[in-house]
């Protein structure tokens, strides 16, 4: 696993930004595996809707470590796994779950700041760096300035640069930054950060030279590959029913999390 853990870190160090592929379970994995991805994500939000839960720190660990388990049963590639705020406040009690899924064979994580201090987070990617002894693990720290709007124009980019510099210097490996569409202000983050930088979601229209001049690393999907899929099964479950087409609205995240909730 330690080789695997160091490909995964090689592949936000291409020129080429990494389409990290999100999946939710074995099927989806193994799915994407077969298309040619070169590595894995967990969606937070379509893990815990594929087990039964809202979105938002429900899931239990429990189930969260089980479903992780079977999903590197089925795959030869990096996993990365988005653990939301840790699902605790405690910085050794985040720490201890990492570990937990280091020792499972995950390649990195996802650790977001959501509405809290930065602080708490530079407190969590701390005592995760002290549990792991020096071990690999790639720590993408997300920041949801532009996601939970905590700030707009050049305050929310000032205020995105001065977080992404205290996750660095806390043992952060990478930078998210879901939220940000905007390719000038990636250029602007990326310039200022030696940190990988990840965006979900591709800006409209860019392509990948445009991502790749704006010093964007990583493109992840979120939780769209799930709501598209079940898009797909939703329609196929009315077609087998014969009941009347699907209407123009289409499935989206709020429609998904209000059926956990």
């Amino acid at each position: 696993m330690t080789t695997m853990t160091h490909s995964f870190g090689a592949l936000h160090q291409q020129p080429e930004p990494l389409l990290l592929i999100n999946i939710w379970d074995p099927a989806s994995a193994v799915l994407a595996q077969q298309q040619g991805a070169k590595a894995l994500g967990t969606s937070s939000a379509a893990l815990a809707w594929s087990l039964g839960y809202a979105d938002g720190q429900q899931l239990p660990v429990a189930e969260l470590l089980a479903a992780i388990q079977r999903i590197l049963r089925v795959i030869q590639l990096p996993l990365t796994v988005d653990i939301e705020q840790g699902y605790n406040d405690d910085p050794l009690q985040v720490a201890q779950l990492l570990v937990q899924l280091a020792e499972l064979g995950v390649a990195g994580i996802n650790i977001e700041d959501g509405t809290a201090e930065p602080e708490l987070l530079c407190a969590k990617i701390r005592a995760c760096r002290d549990l792991l002894k020096g071990r690999v693990l790639f720590i993408n720290a997300r920041t949801d300035v532009y996601l939970a709007q905590l700030a707009t124009g050049q305050k929310a980019v000032t205020e995105c640069s001065r977080r992404l510099a205290l996750y660095q210097e806390a043992g952060a490996d990478g930078a998210f930054v879901p939220g940000l569409t905007d390719l000038a202000v990636a250029k602007q983050l990326s310039q200022h950060s030696s940190l990988p930088l990840n965006l979900m979601g591709r800006p409209e229209g860019a392509t990948v030279e445009d991502l790749t001049e704006a010093g964007v690393k990583r493109i992840s999907a979120g939780p769209a590959l799930f709501v598209q899929s079940y898009q797909a099964y939703q329609q196929a479950v009315l077609s087998f029913l014969q009941q009347s087409p699907l209407t123009d609205k289409a499935l989206n995240y709020d429609d998904l999390n209000s059926l956990f909730s």
